[in-house]
């Protein structure tokens, strides 16, 4: 596995079967959730921080705000500009590594959101993403972090996972190696076998908060899930962190 597994894992069309259920009323929720908790004012310019296929990035579009959404992946990126293109919606997308991203624009939201955090083996890569949002951000412009809640990976953790389709089968197999929970992924189709890999570091909420305050933000609020549901440091899937400039 090497350092920078994303880097051909999200280019595969694998990648995208893997995932392909992911639950858009989770995505819609996460958005009014941000919407509740910060001040924005019609039209606000929003910065979507390693968006994917863009589920966040044309929801908030959608609801008239100007987004500029980055990525590294070419695949994730095509995807996202073709539903974005379906759903008659704007959206500036703009392919970069978040480490060396930087724009002219200034921003009143910048969200990180379904654990598109801790990819990196150096924790001050990791933390890049923060200063970034930080040096992108309006004064008084808020950050929105989300990711998994890593008491709930150590207690909760499916050291492995089969699934049987009519083409192919997956298989998911996990572990914790120190401050990273890693994944294997292998598919089966037609008998050839291809594997994939996940590695991503787990944080302490202790060093989210530090991390932010170090980079100059505030801390004002922080949930267990996108119902917006009190954290709780076992049973609560995500952390979902709000910090303003």
């Amino acid at each position: 596995m090497t350092a920078e597994w994303f880097k051909d894992w999200f280019d595969t069309d694998e990648y995208l079967y893997v995932y392909r259920n992911r639950n858009e009323e989770d995505a819609k929720k996460l958005v009014e959730l941000i919407i509740n908790n910060v001040e924005l004012k019609p039209h606000d310019n929003i910065l979507d921080l390693a968006c994917g296929t863009g589920r966040h990035s044309i929801l908030f579009a959608e609801k008239g705000y100007n987004v500029t959404a980055v990525d590294l992946s070419k695949n994730l990126l095509s995807i996202a500009q073709k539903t974005a293109r379906e759903s008659h919606v704007k959206v500036n997308f703009i392919r970069s590594d978040l480490r060396q991203f930087s724009i002219c624009t200034r921003f009143s939201l910048v969200i990180n959101l379904f654990t598109s955090f801790g990819y990196f083996e150096e924790d001050r890569e990791n933390f890049k993403i923060i200063n970034t949002a930080y040096n992108q951000l309006y004064n008084s412009g808020y950050f929105v972090l989300d990711l998994f809640n890593r008491g709930f990976i150590e207690k909760n953790l499916v050291p492995e996972s089969v699934n049987n389709f009519s083409d192919r089968t997956v298989i998911q197999r996990r572990h914790i190696e120190g401050n990273r929970v890693k994944k294997q992924i292998i598919i089966e189709k037609n008998k050839v076998r291809k594997e994939y890999y996940e590695s991503v570091r787990m944080f302490h909420k202790e060093e989210l908060f530090n991390a932010m305050s170090c980079a100059g933000f505030r801390i004002i609020k922080y949930f267990g899930s996108s119902d917006g549901n009190k954290f709780d440091l076992e049973n609560s899937p995500r952390i979902i962190i709000f910090a303003q400039k």
